[in-house]
């Protein structure tokens, strides 16, 4: 949200319809700013948005599946949300009025819908893209736990917990931008003898006028609490999460099929951060140079958003092409041919209660052994980032108890493992596999 001490989600950045003249009102602008708002807005933005919605939306099915039940995908689900919040909001604030700027149609969005929606649709982005970046940060964090110390994950990384952390953090972002609904309201801006009707515009309060509230609010706590604290945290977690990849692949050829499937996934987090690092870069840059040059540089703003909102579209692509069991299930639900792939199920497929491996956190609950990583996006406008690593995942109540998950980062070179099946943990003078009897968290990408 950039423009006029906003943010990538500001509709009132000079953008040809902010405050006073409303979407589409500034007759004046220059033809090619109006063909680029067009090309990059009216029609990417659009396009990538709607297939962003859908992919949130069959995401949010098949993470809420049975077999995929756990911390990590509770949080994911709850990213997957706030995501596609962000692409509506960026749709209706963005996309629809870039249609108009260069068209000439949905005049009576224009004039009548968008100025009675804005002063509500724009908080609603800012709370969903505040949501969306801690959610990452969570994500990645609760991977940190899993992953550098699996002990602790036995009590942090949970599926209660997970639901705790979802609601702290919408509470949170709610509080902190409530003084958004605050900040412009609708007007009547003239009346069109000749359309007998009332054209409507958005105008900013004092509130959003006033220059200390501007600096210290708007500009200020939102670069340290949107960009600045976020990025710094995700930097540190996963590059803690980095070195113990690199830990692991030195000695690779002696890790189990469950060893290097906790080293894969940790690998696709990493890579979900460098999306989000880009797809939020931009907008960073922006912020500082409205905040500390006072220069607002309207393409450099129309890109923040479209990067944004490919950032809150793409982790559908991301969990099928890192997410074996996240595709088997794609595909048995949504594929007529999917069930050939997964495994029928008078067979017992991969995906079936019958072939899962289970374990339990001592409440009569079982879960899958799994992991997984995801962080995503979080930024001016949504921004998001996510994580996932390592873990375990609930299957049901029906299943009987068994081992914990086995998570292995060897701290010598040439280390032997050793397996226990008990709860107890039994340390080996090279190296551990830690037994946890708490599930920690599903991953939609192991199988």
């Amino acid at each position: 949200m950039n423009g006029s001490g906003g943010g990538l989600l500001d509709p009132y950045n000079g953008t040809g319809h902010g405050p006073g003249a409303g979407p589409g009102l500034d007759l004046g602008r220059d033809p090619d700013e109006v063909l680029f708002q067009f090309v990059t807005e009216g029609v990417v933005l659009n396009c990538v948005g709607l297939l962003g919605l859908f992919g949130n939306l069959i995401s949010m099915i098949i993470l809420s599946r049975p077999q995929m039940r756990s911390s990590i995908n509770y949080l994911l689900i709850g990213l997957a949300r706030c995501d596609t919040v962000l692409i509506v909001t960026s749709i209706l604030l963005f996309g629809l009025p870039a249609i108009h700027a260069y068209t000439g149609m949905l005049f009576t969005y224009q004039f009548k819908v968008y100025p009675h929606i804005a002063p509500v649709v724009f908080p609603l982005s800012v709370i969903a893209q505040t949501v969306s970046v801690y959610l990452t940060v969570t994500v990645t964090l609760e991977r940190f736990v899993a992953v550098c110390h699996p002990l602790q994950a036995r009590s942090y990384c949970t599926y209660g917990r997970a639901r705790i952390y979802v609601l702290v953090t919408i509470i949170f972002s709610t509080l902190y931008n409530v003084t958004r609904f605050f900040e412009v309201y609708c007007c009547e801006a003239t009346w069109d003898p000749h359309l007998n009707t009332t054209l409507y515009a958005v105008q900013m309060t004092w509130l959003r006028r006033d220059p200390l509230y501007i600096n210290v609010y708007i500009t200020g706590m939102y670069l340290v609490f949107i960009y600045m604290l976020p990025f710094s945290m995700l930097a540190v977690l996963n590059a803690a999460i980095y070195r113990q990849i690199r830990r692991a692949n030195a000695e690779r050829q002696r890790l189990s099929r469950l060893q290097k499937k906790e080293i894969g996934l940790a690998t696709m987090l990493l890579c979900v951060v460098v999306v989000f690092f880009i797809c939020n870069i931009l907008a960073l840059v922006a912020n500082v140079m409205e905040a500390f040059y006072d220069k607002i540089i309207d393409q450099l703003i129309k890109l923040s958003n479209l990067l944004v909102t490919i950032n809150s579209s793409v982790n559908f692509v991301i969990y099928v092409i890192y997410g074996e069991k996240f595709k088997r299930l794609f595909l048995k639900l949504f594929c007529p041919q999917g069930k050939l792939l997964c495994g029928s199920p008078a067979g017992g497929g991969r995906d079936s209660p019958e072939c899962d491996s289970v374990v339990s956190n001592g409440d009569g609950r079982s879960y899958s052994v799994r992991s997984t990583m995801i962080m995503q996006r979080a930024n001016t406008v949504r921004n998001g980032s996510r994580g996932g690593g390592g873990g375990a995942g609930c299957n049901g109540p029906s299943r009987a108890p068994s081992l914990g998950p086995c998570v292995y980062y060897p701290h010598h070179p040439g280390g032997s493992s050793h397996h226990n099946n008990n709860h107890h943990h039994h340390h080996h003078h090279h190296h551990h596999h830690q037994h946890s009897p708490t599930a920690t968290a599903t991953t939609v990408l192991d199988d």
